[in-house]
């Protein structure tokens, strides 16, 4: 995400719009610190300093304590720390700015093919069956039913008469998020990492409250691959690490084996270079260029998510045509998709797919 900085002039308490700019900097600065809230706060004084965000009537410790009257930080010995409510309130905001860029005939609900009981009523009605919900029950067409079998006579209701909606079925999904940490992602003074995580918060926070079923799960991989639970998103930071696609691939499969649901995938952030790989037991790395070895390895772990009937999407943070092409074997291979997008757009093609994938049931 690309933010321009100008001098602010005016009475900062008395325009909402300037305060939802200054909280929506504080929250991008405080991914970027790893969620370590004292330093983005800082970093906040520092350009509040050079473009005026503050003044006598409004300065960074009124910010500060606006925070902790919202309950969003709390101060501890050592130092301030962000609340669940202050999580929430950064995957709210998250889930807001991508959706917010999407038309709004992508932002439909998570639907399967067919009917049965347990959806969304549907306008067609078909004859009640031993089974059905009442709440389904279309009482118009019962009673024009019960009508024209008495010819207007009564209005005795019979089994017979009664007729329900057809409801959609909503089918579950299980979504393994992994979000590459190796050093590239900051390499050549260009945050990738920062977006990728705004965009696994909001993905959170989608699921959370619109897809309650539905379970997402999120891996780190670098020189290996671990799981992190949804409450970290925040604090993952980039290390000196290698790229060890086919790691994060392994464990993913591992999570998603573990899963009862009807549909399951995965969506990768990466700069799109595997560099390592497990070798005997040892890591194996070649940061230069692209390794016969540890593609063919990366590639072999794609087919085997195929068969499993897992599509990776991956989203490539980059515009390198070596990696492109890369990426394109690695999604034939595994049968899957791609975006090549740059990182303002990153969030709004992600959450689209991810709509996208859950209309379709996988058999």
């Amino acid at each position: 995400m690309r933010l321009r900085y100008a001098r602010w002039e005016g009475d900062p308490l008395s325009n909402p719009e300037f305060l939802k700019a200054l909280m929506r900097l504080y929250h991008t600065l405080l991914l970027q610190a790893n969620g370590d809230v004292d330093e983005a706060l800082r970093w906040l004084a520092y350009f509040g300093d050079q473009y005026g965000f503050f003044n006598e009537n409004f300065t960074i410790d009124d910010f500060r304590k606006l925070l902790e009257e919202e309950g969003a930080i709390e101060e501890t010995a050592e130092g301030h720390r962000l609340t669940p409510r202050g999580e929430r309130t950064i995957r709210q905001e998250a889930l807001d700015e991508i959706f917010s860029a999407l038309r709004a005939d992508l932002a439909g609900d998570h639907r399967g093919p067919g009917t049965s009981g347990s959806g969304e009523p549907l306008p067609e009605t078909r004859p009640f069956q031993f089974g059905d919900r009442f709440q389904d029950l279309d009482t118009q067409a019962s009673l024009r039913n019960a009508l024209r079998r008495t010819s207007g006579g009564s209005t005795e209701l019979r089994e017979e008469d009664l007729e329900v909606h057809e409801t959609e079925r909503l089918s579950s999904c299980a979504t393994v998020l992994m979000l590459d940490i190796s050093h590239s992602m900051i390499l050549y003074g260009e945050d990738r990492i920062t977006p990728a995580k705004r965009v696994a918060l909001a993905l959170t926070e989608l699921i959370l409250t619109r897809y309650p079923k539905d379970d997402l799960d999120v891996v780190l991989f670098g020189d290996e691959a671990h799981e992190i639970p949804l409450s970290q998103i925040p604090y993952a930071e980039v290390g000196p690490y290698h790229t060890n696609t086919k790691a994060g691939l392994r464990l993913a499969q591992q999570i998603l084996g573990r899963k009862k649901h009807a549909n399951k995938q995965i969506f990768m952030i990466t700069d799109g270079k595997p560099s390592a790989i497990f070798d005997r037991g040892r890591l194996y790395k070649n940061p230069f260029g692209l390794d016969p070895k540890i593609v063919n390895k990366t590639l072999e772990e794609a087919a085997v998510c195929r068969r499993k009937r897992i599509p990776i999407t991956t989203f490539m943070v980059t515009n390198d045509p070596h990696l492109k092409n890369f990426i394109a074997r690695f999604t034939e291979v595994n049968q899957g998709r791609a975006y090549y997008s740059d990182l303002d757009r990153l969030g709004s093609f992600l959450l689209v797919d991810f709509v996208k994938n859950r209309r379709r049931r996988w058999a």
